[in-house]
């Protein structure tokens, strides 16, 4: 079958902790999550429908459409993401709470006509979203919804301009070794109300709250979709059903 080779951006998302919560409960989570992607892909700018998408079943890996650009897979889909699952924790029991895992790279992939994708950045971004960085900033902070780790490469192309809505501060350097791959990689862990720690443009922003943990302003996101969600970085988060 024939194939070409063309330069994507890659992402990957794992649920935490998803075995054991009985087929019920993943089912809700499995649509929850694919609606949340869905809904932050559009808001970033990426069309959801021509992604290549495959199911991991307990998370997704999304090969973006040749010329996406690679911050738009930051900002606003990081934040927007996380935002719509932290919404979705404030109403869910337990078994349906997701907190995930994700991982970023991009290079260059055999792409076949059925939609098929191979190639060494795909391994790369497997084992960054299995890397202990990762895993271990998720159980460090057990408020956060999401956590993010970049490749060497993505963050050199997508992180170090610092673009409006992706501060490189933000991000700090780790190294990974898993299974045939090591090497360094980068790891954010958005604030715990998903807002964007916005560079270029005034972000809506309090002053600090001196009871909250180092490195936890309070702030408030505004995320698109059911109403306005004000989320403070002590983990407090209010919905305004006003739109």
């Amino acid at each position: 079958m024939e194939e070409v080779r063309e330069y994507r951006a890659l992402f990957a998302v794992d649920i935490v902790g998803s075995s054991g919560r009985g087929d019920v409960a993943l089912g809700q989570i499995r649509q929850v999550l694919s609606a949340a992607l869905h809904a932050s892909f559009t808001r970033g700018g990426v069309d959801w429908e021509t992604c290549l998408r495959h199911d991991l079943g307990d998370g997704m890996r999304v090969v973006a459409p040749a010329g996406t650009p690679e911050t738009s897979l930051i900002h606003p889909l990081v934040h927007e993401l996380t935002a719509r699952l932290r919404a979705h924790n404030l109403l869910a029991g337990t078994p349906t709470r997701i907190r995930l895992r994700m991982a970023l790279h991009a290079g260059s992939v055999q792409v076949g006509r059925d939609g098929t994708v191979s190639g060494r950045p795909l391994e790369v971004l497997a084992r960054l979203l299995d890397a202990e960085p990762v895993r271990a900033a998720l159980a460090q902070a057990p408020e956060a919804t999401t956590a993010l780790l970049v490749s060497e490469h993505f963050h050199e192309t997508a992180v170090c301009q610092g673009r409006p809505g992706i501060d490189p501060a933000g991000f700090r350097r780790v190294d990974v070794r898993e299974k045939e791959f090591a090497g360094s990689a980068w790891l954010h862990v958005p604030a715990y109300g998903g807002a964007p720690q916005a560079t270029g443009s005034a972000p809506d922003r309090t002053t600090p709250d001196a009871g909250a943990p180092a490195g936890n302003t309070k702030v408030i996101s505004k995320a698109s979709g059911h109403g306005v969600i004000y989320a403070l970085g002590n983990g407090t988060m209010n919905i305004d059903g006003k739109k």
